[in-house]
């Protein structure tokens, strides 16, 4: 690729948008076929950080929107660990309770693991839980419910029809949230799939390999251009703020790579903001109404 050409955009905004339109209309037929109940959401904040409380306002807006019903749980910081058991152990037992989730990071006196791990498995649509992890372990796509950014992700390589079978695909981050699952879901469609990490030797030339990469490290411009190999497709699940005096906040969000040099050189690249994060919360909503059906078998989906 040429220094004039530039890597197709790959716009999550617009692909986020007809998946929750499609979303919609599953819940319009439910209300249709006069159910009982519709899809519904538990979403448990515990503390008053600003970050986390944009985020949980933001998927229950999307909820809203597209006719899932969000209850939301507001929990001050000093909340025990006896506590929010016990609320989550309410919201298990709750048969109008479709999907839970548990906004992390929680405050540091809690134990996040033991939190995950008492939410149900047909409940949670972070796809966490060990159960969940174990489904897709095995059943690869075809598992109940896959986390929600790795799914967004693979949503974009097949709404832009990237073909994964037989290609290389380097999968940059080993986290329980993306990078391993990341991995399963590229593995279960017959990609060759290399997973790096902070013991990787000579990153560079592993990445140079790649088809597609997923880069899902956390680190702002991290992966750089002269990393990649012409044509590969790129999927930035990373977002870090980073100083800048010319924007009104005093920062702005960039993605784990290096948008600029890398969109010289891929053929198809995700933006950061606008690409896999609006999917994340596509895939959240898509999560919450399997769920639903999970606990419905008997309803009819259109």
């Amino acid at each position: 690729m040429s220094e004039e050409q530039k890597a197709q955009v790959i716009s999550g905004n617009n692909i986020a948008k007809t998946v929750r339109t499609q979303l919609a209309e599953k819940v319009a037929s439910l209300k249709a076929q006069n159910v009982s109940r519709l899809p519904s959401l538990a979403v448990v904040l515990v503390g008053d950080r600003k970050d986390s409380q944009t985020y949980v306002n933001m998927k229950t807006k999307a909820c809203e929107e597209v006719g899932i019903v969000a209850h939301q749980y507001d929990l001050p910081a000093a909340t025990s660990q006896e506590d929010l058991s016990a609320l989550i152990t309410k919201l298990n037992d709750d048969e109008t309770v479709d999907g839970i989730l548990v906004q992390l990071p929680l405050p540091a006196h809690l134990n996040s693991d033991a939190i995950i791990a008492q939410i149900k498995a047909d409940k949670d649509v972070d796809g966490l839980t060990t159960p969940n992890a174990g489904d897709l372990a095995r059943n690869g796509d075809k598992a109940h419910l896959i986390p929600c950014t790795p799914l967004g992700s693979l949503r974009l390589l097949d709404e832009m029809k990237v073909e994964i079978a037989g290609k290389q695909c380097v999968v940059v981050g080993r986290s329980n949230l993306v990078g391993k699952p990341m991995a399963n879901l590229l593995l279960s469609r017959d990609g060759t799939v290399t997973v790096c990490h902070s013991k990787t030797k000579d990153l560079p030339s592993v990445v140079k390999q790649a088809d597609i990469v997923i880069a899902a490290v956390g680190r702002a411009n991290f992966v750089k251009g002269d990393w990649l190999k012409p044509g590969c497709v790129v999927i930035d699940v990373g977002i870090n703020a980073v100083d800048d005096s010319t924007k009104k906040a005093g920062y702005r969000l960039v993605g784990d790579v290096d948008y600029e040099a890398a969109s010289k050189v891929a053929g198809m690249i995700t933006p950061v903001p606008g690409g896999v994060g609006p999917m994340t919360v596509a895939m959240l909503l898509h999560n919450t109404i399997k769920a639903y059906f999970l606990h419905n078998p008997n309803l009819k989906q259109n």
